[in-house]
């Protein structure tokens, strides 16, 4: 790995576990294990480091999501997989939230112009929730679908990371496993599904 992407890899973790704004400059440089004028030559400003990290976030989500695409032929499956993302990244969302969820809070918080960047990841799940709907047959109601799961996905992350209670978490990732058996089971009613 390159030093640019060294420190886009350190500004990535760092900026999850203590937020975008109270990571300097040199914080990253220390993480990476480099000079400030070393850090100076890849990036000038945060902003161009937050850019990157957008970035090399919807790279790994894409990839994630290719990989989920083809692990299954099975849509039913593949939005099990999103579902389950709470917990399988449990660890890290106890202890930070969701970091697609925190980054784009904060950056809205702060009226930063890169926020409408940040929600590009969730508009891929989003995209990619809706394809999965339209392949089982939910062609009018596929996007509502897929706002509803990413809805449970940050309101379990949120909650988690609140309250560190990991019982909880699988019985919500149980609900919502049996209210998509349910939905699959009955298309006609997707619209009544709660």
């Amino acid at each position: 790995m390159g030093t640019r992407e060294q420190i886009v890899d350190a500004a990535n973790r760092l900026f999850y576990e203590q937020g975008f704004e109270p990571t300097s400059f040199a914080a990253i440089a220390e993480t990476v294990g480099i000079s400030r004028g070393n850090f100076y030559y890849h990036f000038k400003t945060k902003d161009d480091i937050l850019d990157a990290v957008i970035e090399a976030r919807l790279a790994s989500t894409r990839t994630m999501l290719a990989g989920w695409a083809d692990g299954s032929a099975d849509p039913r499956d593949r939005v099990r997989r999103f579902v389950e993302i709470v917990i399988t990244n449990r660890g890290d969302i106890e202890s930070y939230g969701c970091p697609v969820g925190t980054l784009t809070n904060e950056l809205a918080k702060l009226d930063h112009p890169s926020r409408a960047h940040a929600v590009g990841v969730f508009t891929l799940f989003r995209t990619w929730l809706r394809e999965q709907f339209e392949e089982l047959g939910f062609d009018a109601e596929a996007d509502d679908l897929a706002m509803r799961v990413l809805a449970f996905s940050q309101g379990i992350a949120t909650l988690s990371n609140a309250f560190h209670d990991g019982d909880f978490v699988d019985r919500e990732v149980d609900r919502v496993n049996r209210w998509l058996t349910e939905l699959l089971a009955s298309p006609a009613t997707a619209d009544d599904a709660s």
